[in-house]
């Protein structure tokens, strides 16, 4: 989840870039436990790999009805189902979609000391979100995820530290800009319409989207890992906002969503994106659309990269189910709370592996 604020906590030194370009087996702190939450064997399903819903939201926008109606219904049971699908015709051009992994990847591949100007880590202590690094520490049994990250807050516009947003490689701040700007298109298209499929007011959702609410992207890097195996690329977690968008690797799979009690991998489509429902839209429609678990598997010969655009209503939102889903035979499900109150319930629970939608039950 989402938090700006400085935590007194010891700070992680090492990079898994430089474990990996070292060949080191994993150490003992990024080592899986097996009791870990929602704990499920490294292996995965296949079989159901193409399962997965794809939505084209292009129709969703289709003047022709028909069209229109037969993706909604998609759309429903993708979100109801699943909580996750692959969004195709989403109006970002696959050429921007080209130059923003290459980017992330030219920025990953600097020398380290250039990515160290946006650490973060400063004063022996850690940013919980923006700059460049890798986990939080907040406890001495915490398991590590395999991987290195970059978190930037895009929107409000108002509030980007571009202290932290690189220079090099050059174009990257613009590219990342209208990439947003993009993706900010389809998230409203998603959440009209995930409104209309629960019969309320079309721009009910939209508001987490709206310009005065936060915007995260977190470039992620997975490097080879020689025992992929022992370890989670991000381990097992639902995200705590509204929605999810995310751009996937173009050849390496990684990304694996819970389902039926079995990790199903996301397969790759070319310039589809991703889009998950988080705990947030859980809660607003009652339950109706879920927010699923999912996780990132890494590879042994193969680094792995992703970007992430995290939607979150504003801290001083409330948070609740809509009051048109509510009756004698769905009872309200979850408790009334400002936006930023479970935030940092989620920063609480999520760490240890519980799911923090749990606690939010009534």
């Amino acid at each position: 989840m989402e938090r700006t604020h400085d935590q007194d906590v010891s700070v992680q030194v090492k990079h898994v870039q430089e474990l990996s370009i070292n060949g080191v087996e994993p150490p003992p702190r990024y080592i899986r436990k097996e009791k870990d939450n929602i704990d499920a064997p490294i292996n995965t399903t296949t079989t159901l790999s193409s399962s997965i819903p794809i939505i084209d939201l292009h129709l969703l926008s289709s003047s022709s009805s028909q069209e229109k109606e037969k993706e909604l219904e998609k759309l429903k049971s993708a979100l109801t189902s699943w909580g996750i699908f692959q969004a195709i015709g989403h109006g970002v051009p696959s050429t921007l979609l080209d130059e923003l992994q290459r980017t992330a990847k030219e920025f990953f591949d600097l020398p380290m000391e250039e990515k160290h100007k946006y650490s973060i880590n400063f004063d022996g202590k850690q940013d919980w979100l923006q700059g460049y690094g890798n986990d939080l520490i907040v406890s001495e049994d915490q398991v590590i995820d395999w991987s290195d990250r970059l978190y930037l807050l895009v929107k409000p516009l108002d509030q980007r530290n571009y202290k932290l947003w690189p220079q090099y490689p050059t174009g990257f701040r613009e590219i990342l800009n209208e990439y947003s700007m993009k993706t900010h298109q389809a998230a409203e298209i998603i959440l009209k319409n995930m409104a209309k499929l629960l019969v309320l007011e079309e721009n009910y959702f939209v508001d987490l989207a709206a310009d005065n609410a936060p915007t995260f992207a977190r470039f992620n890097y997975y490097p080879p890992c020689s025992r992929p195996d022992l370890v989670y690329g991000i381990k097992p977690h639902a995200d705590g906002g509204a929605i999810t968008i995310v751009l996937p690797d173009k050849e390496v799979e990684g990304l694996q969503v819970l389902k039926d009690g079995q990790w199903i991998k996301v397969p790759i489509i070319p310039d589809a994106l991703v889009v998950n429902v988080a705990d947030q839209i859980e809660i607003m429609s009652n339950g109706e659309f879920k927010s699923p678990m999912h996780r990132v598997i890494t590879n042994s010969e193969k680094q792995r990269i992703s970007v992430a655009m995290f939607y979150v209503p504003e801290a001083e939102k409330y948070i609740a189910p809509a009051p048109e889903l509510i009756s004698e035979i769905k009872p309200m499900l979850f408790k009334k709370m400002k936006a930023e109150e479970y935030a940092d319930m989620y920063f609480q629970h999520s760490i240890r592996g519980k799911r923090a939608i749990d606690f939010a039950r009534v």
